[in-house]
């Protein structure tokens, strides 16, 4: 099954926060408020999920990339604890 996140606006509503954090990227807790929605749809049976965006939301593009340079810091360091805490969803 396959779902799409539209999250293109720019979050006038929120500003002037959202000038330079994107309106889902915004915490909820300890996650960015979009981690809960891709959650519900990897629970609902949701695997493919598309996320529509402009160009201005780079740290979206980034949060659900892997960071291989940390992930080698890590496993050289010894600390395998911590991939999980840096493992896109």
């Amino acid at each position: 099954m396959k779902g799409v996140i539209v999250a293109a606006g720019y979050g006038t509503r929120f500003l002037p926060v959202t000038k330079t954090v994107p309106k889902e990227m915004l915490p909820v807790g300890t996650r960015p408020s979009i981690a809960y929605i891709v959650d519900e749809f990897v629970a609902s049976g949701i695997t493919e999920i598309a996320i529509i965006s402009s160009r201005r939301k780079k740290c979206l593009e980034d949060y659900f990339d892997r960071e291989v340079e940390l992930e080698e810091v890590f496993r050289r360091e010894g600390k395998t604890d911590r991939l999980s805490l840096i493992a896109p969803p």
